[in-house]
C-alpha cells in the first residue's frame, strides 16, 4: 500500500505540474493578444469542482476539478471541450478568440505544446546541472554482453562487446542502444580483441523488447559473491567464490544462464503445482568440480548473489550554462526516440501495450527519488507535447490543422463543422482512454 501511495502521489504531482504548464501556455498567449480566458482549471469539473476562485476585477475563474484527465483553459469565442455553442451564436466581440487574426490564434493553440517542450528541456538541463550524467560505457564492459537465443541466431555471441550500429558508436546500455541495434543494417562488436560485423535482419523493436530472456543484457560471471544463511545454496554447501558450471546437465557460462535455467525449472514445477523445485548443480571450487542436489524454497529462490563485474563509471559534470545545450540535446534525442517508437502503437501488439494511469504510475520509483521523479516528469512532458500536437480533433493539433487550412484556403471552417469535429475528437480520445485503462485491468488480472 505504501508503494502505491508513493507512486500515486508522484503521478498526481507530476501531472498537475504538466497540466499547469500546458494550460499556462495557452493562457499566456491568449492574454498576450487580449483574448478573454473565462476559466483556468487543473483537471475537469463536470457538474462540480473541488475548488474555484475568481479574483476581483478578473474575467478568469481559477479552479481544480475532480476528474483527473488533464485540464483546460476556457477561451472566449472558441469551440473547445466546453462545447459552449450558445456563446458562438452571439455576435463576435473584440476580446474573443474568433475575432483575432489567424496567426494569433495559431500561437494560442501551440502555446501549450511549446511550454511542455520547453519545460522538458529545462528539467533535463537542471538534472544534468544538479546530478550530472553517470553511466558505465559499453567499451568498458570487458566481460561483454549476454545475448538470448534470437540474438545468437543472428550472429551475436556471449561476451561480445558492442561497439557501433551502422557506424554510429554505441555508448551506453539503454533503450536507445537497443533501438539503434534493432534498426541498424549492421552492428559492429569486439570479439576476442577483433572487430566483427553482424548483419541485422528486419526486426520489430516491440517484439524484441518483450522477449524473455531479453535480447541483450550485461554479462554477469557465473561466480558466487555471497550466500544467504539458511538458503538453498547454503544448505547444499555452496560458498562464496564457487563457479556454477551446469544445471541438470546444461552447461552454464554466466549467472545469466543460471537464472534462465532456474526460470525454466520454476515454470515446470508450477505446471505440476509444486511449491518448490529440485535440480542437479555442478560447481567448481579452487579448480575441483563437485555435484550437489539443490532444493529451492517455496518462492523458488536459492539464496545467493552473483559477483558483479567492477566496471569504471563514466561521470560527466556540467556547469550551469553548460547544462542547457546538453539538456536540449537530451530532450531532442528523447523526442526523436519516442516519435520513432510511435509506429509500433498502430500494430496489434502495440495496441495491447498502450497503458493508462496504472502504467504511467508504474514508471515512477517505489521510493521517493527526486532525480528519478524529475526524469519521469520531463519524459511525460515530452509525451504530452507530442501527443497534443497530433492532428486529431479536440487536441491542440486538430485546432492547429484547421487554422492552417484557414490560412491556406483564406476561409474559416464553419462553426457546425468544428462542433462535429470536436465531438468526434472527444469520442476518439475517450475511446483511447478506455482502451488504455482496460489494458491496465487486464495486466492486473492476468
Amino acid at each position: 500500500m505504501e508503494t502505491f501511495l508513493i507512486r500515486a502521489l508522484q503521478l498526481i504531482l507530476s501531472l498537475s505540474l504538466l497540466v499547469i504548464i500546458h494550460e499556462g501556455g495557452h493562457f499566456f498567449f491568449a492574454r498576450l493578444f487580449k483574448i478573454r480566458v473565462e476559466k483556468f482549471y487543473i483537471f475537469f469539473d463536470p457538474w462540480f469542482s473541488l475548488f474555484k476562485y475568481k479574483p476581483k476585477n478578473s474575467d478568469t475563474e481559477y479552479g481544480v476539478g475532480w476528474l483527473p484527465l488533464g485540464g483546460y483553459c476556457k477561451i472566449s469565442g472558441m469551440i473547445d471541450e466546453s462545447m459552449d455553442t450558445e456563446q458562438m451564436k452571439l455576435p463576435p466581440q473584440d476580446w474573443e478568440f474568433r475575432s483575432k487574426p489567424a496567426w494569433q490564434r495559431l500561437l494560442v493553440m501551440i502555446g501549450g505544446v511549446l511550454m511542455n517542450f520547453l519545460l522538458a528541456l529545462f528539467i533535463y538541463s537542471m538534472i544534468l546541472y544538479k546530478w550530472g550524467d553517470s553511466y558505465i560505457a559499453l567499451k568498458d564492459m570487458s566481460y561483454g554482453m549476454k545475448f538470448n537465443e534470437t540474438a545468437q541466431k543472428i550472429g551475436f555471441q556471449d561476451g561480445d562487446i558492442l561497439k557501433s550500429a551502422d557506424g554510429e558508436p554505441l555508448e551506453r546500455f539503454n533503450m536507445d542502444m537497443l533501438r539503434s541495434m534493432v534498426e541498424a543494417k549492421e552492428v559492429t562488436v569486439i570479439r576476442n580483441g577483433e572487430e566483427k560485423t553482424i548483419l541485422m535482419p528486419e526486426l520489430s523493436l516491440l517484439d524484441v523488447a518483450k522477449e524473455d530472456p531479453i535480447f541483450v543484457a550485461t554479462f554477469c560471471p557465473n561466480v558466487i559473491d555471497s550466500v544467504l544463511p539458511e538458503g538453498a545454496f547454503a544448505k547444499a554447501g555452496i560458498q562464496k567464490g564457487d563457479s556454477l558450471l551446469a544445471v541438470n546437465g546444461t552447461s552454464l557460462n554466466s549467472w545469466n544462464s543460471f537464472m534462465e535455467e532456474l526460470g525454466k525449472i520454476r515454470t515446470q514445477a508450477e505446471l505440476k503445482e509444486q511449491t518448490s523445485a529440485s535440480f542437479n548443480l555442478v560447481y567448481s571450487r579452487a579448480g575441483v568440480r563437485d555435484t550437489v542436489e539443490i532444493t529451492t524454497n517455496d518462492k523458488f529462490v536459492v539464496g545467493a548473489i552473483a559477483a558483479m563485474p567492477s566496471y569504471p563509471v563514466t561521470t560527466l559534470s556540467y556547469g550551469f550554462f553548460e547544462s542547457f545545450p546538453a539538456g536540449v540535446t537530451l530532450g531532442v534525442n528523447t523526442l526523436k526516440g519516442y516519435v520513432n517508437d510511435m509506429k509500433y502503437v498502430f500494430t496489434k501488439e502495440g495496441a495491447k501495450s498502450v497503458g493508462g494511469f496504472a502504467t504511467i504510475g508504474s514508471i515512477f520509483p517505489k521510493v521517493w527519488d527526486w532525480q528519478r521523479f524529475w526524469e519521469m516528469t520531463a519524459f511525460l512532458s515530452i509525451i504530452l507535447a507530442f501527443m497534443n500536437i497530433l492532428p486529431i480533433p479536440a487536441l491542440d493539433g486538430g485546432h492547429v490543422l484547421f487554422l492552417l487550412y484557414e490560412i491556406v484556403a483564406r476561409r474559416k471552417p464553419s462553426d457546425k463543422f468544428l462542433e462535429y469535429a470536436q465531438m468526434v475528437g472527444m469520442f476518439l480520445l475517450f475511446a483511447l482512454l478506455i482502451l488504455a485503462n482496460f489494458n491496465d485491468v487486464l495486466r492486473f488480472l492476468f
